[in-house]
């Protein structure tokens, strides 16, 4: 059960997140849905600054889901390759890719749930291109959305999808896209995993992890 002060205390910190941080937006880059799939694919196991750099050349080279689907395995491993696990990466693309032009006339679905049963597509995938290529209301749980919403004391798990319905419950839903654009943007800034600077956190009387 959720409590009206749960919801009102996360309500304080997002209002909080919002003064300190009022022009979030995606750390990817893209132009299209599309693009935008293909790059949070790549983005498993992989910083998004480095994901930029590789997609930068290769949106250039393959605008479609029929482009990937005509260049060979090892072109486009080659041209992934510094996104780590580029093998299976290329597999899930191509895949990806072969189920868009078959079930979706090579278009991305605005649909959540149709997003997440595309080949490579898990939920924190599907919540990323709803949201910011959509406008659909989702929460994407990142590594830093888990760590944060521990440390905060509104969860005691890691498993993403607990953490993402609970979410739901007790964030505003005209909050959910921004929700982890915030808590992304608050864990690379000042609640880093290994070091933490609690002095400098504007969070830090509403943190009960706080070590100051």
């Amino acid at each position: 059960m959720i409590s009206k002060e749960e919801k009102n205390r996360m309500k304080k910190i997002l209002s909080i997140l919002k003064k300190e941080y009022p022009d979030v937006k995606p750390a990817l880059y893209f132009n299209t849905p599309f693009e935008l799939l293909i790059a949070t694919i790549l983005s498993a196991q992989c910083t998004d600054a480095r994901v930029n750099i590789v997609t930068e050349k290769l949106f250039k080279k393959h605008k479609s889901p029929n482009d990937y689907l005509k260049v060979s395995n090892e072109e486009l491993e080659k041209d992934i390759y510094s996104t780590g696990f580029y093998k299976q990466k290329t597999k899930s693309i191509k895949a990806c890719c072969s189920q868009l032009v078959e079930k979706y006339n090579g278009e991305v679905p605005a649909d959540f749930e149709k997003l997440t049963k595309l080949t490579g597509v898990g939920r924190k995938t599907a919540s990323v291109v709803a949201g910011n290529a959509f406008g659909i209301p989702a929460i994407a749980v990142d590594t830093h959305v888990i760590r944060l919403t521990n440390l905060l004391g509104f969860v005691d798990t890691k498993d993403p999808k607990k953490i993402e319905l609970k979410l739901k419950e007790i964030v505003d839903k005209k909050d959910w896209i921004n929700f982890t654009h915030w808590f992304i943007s608050h864990g690379r800034k000042v609640c880093i995993a290994r070091r933490p600077k609690c002095l400098e956190c504007v969070l830090v009387n509403e943190c009960p992890s706080k070590n100051v």
